[in-house]
């Protein structure tokens, strides 16, 4: 059984950002389990345990999506439902959740969560929206195709700004900020590329205006550190609606 989802967390006052859970489909059902990032978070941060899930030492399963996630997904009945698919490059017909929220990030104002995907095996590559796009007119400039570069933000080096790999000159020239979570990942691998896969423009909100792709070489392992690990294992059990206690 292979992660499919990753669940991410970032501190409101310090900023700081860590991968703290797992989510997983294993036949009909959802399994969700804290990672050692979580831990981290505990340590160094203000991180809590989650109300959906309060203990963090077990996995828990559900015949379900839980609603943390099931929440972060728009209704089919909403107006600009089409449109919202095709912003983030899926098919109208796409219906699987793990897909959306993978494209989406299931991100919400009212907390400090995010979901992104686990490359599938042999192809270490994700899709991702540009976060805090700058101005609507540069993103508006890019085409499907074109190379984008990350460089650290002058004015808060704890982020990567986004601009094109060819410019006309030497200035800074803002698109907007690669996602937090593949920071460490970029380090770790430098010839890793991002391009641009779909440029959205109005009625598209400004947090869906870039799509892009990140790809890493073949035989490179993203999101493979110890922060992704289980801090418990999944026993040998099967599965059933609750959770698994860690002995």
């Amino acid at each position: 059984m292979r992660p499919k989802l990753f669940l991410g967390w970032q501190d409101s006052v310090s900023l700081r950002w860590f991968p703290v859970g797992s989510l997983y489909r294993y036949g009909s059902y959802y399994f969700f389990h804290y990672t050692k990032g979580a831990g981290r978070a505990r340590k160094d941060s203000r991180f809590e345990p989650l109300e959906s899930f309060p203990r963090i030492e077990v996995w828990y399963s559900f015949e379900h999506l839980f609603p943390l996630f099931s929440n972060r997904l728009p209704p089919p009945s909403r107006p600009e439902y089409r449109e919202y698919l095709q912003w983030l490059g899926l098919p109208e017909t796409e219906s699987d959740p793990f897909a959306i929220l993978a494209r989406s990030g299931g991100r919400r104002v009212t907390d400090t969560l995010e979901v992104f995907p686990n490359p599938e095996p042999n192809k270490p590559e994700i899709h991702f929206l540009v976060e805090g796009v700058n101005g609507a007119n540069r993103a508006l400039q890019l085409k499907p195709g074109d190379t984008l570069e990350a460089i650290l933000d002058p004015q808060d080096p704890s982020r990567a700004v986004l601009q094109p790999a060819t410019r006309s000159n030497g200035e800074l020239c803002k698109i907007g900020y690669r996602p937090r979570y593949l920071r460490p990942d970029f380090l770790r691998e430098s010839s890793a590329a991002i391009t641009v896969e779909r440029v959205n423009g109005p009625p598209a909100p400004l947090q869906f205006r870039v799509l892009c792709r990140a790809t890493w070489p073949q035989g490179f392992k993203p999101f493979d550190t110890h922060d992704y690990e289980p801090i418990v294992y999944l026993p040998d059990a099967t599965p059933t609606s609750g959770w698994f206690p860690s002995a």
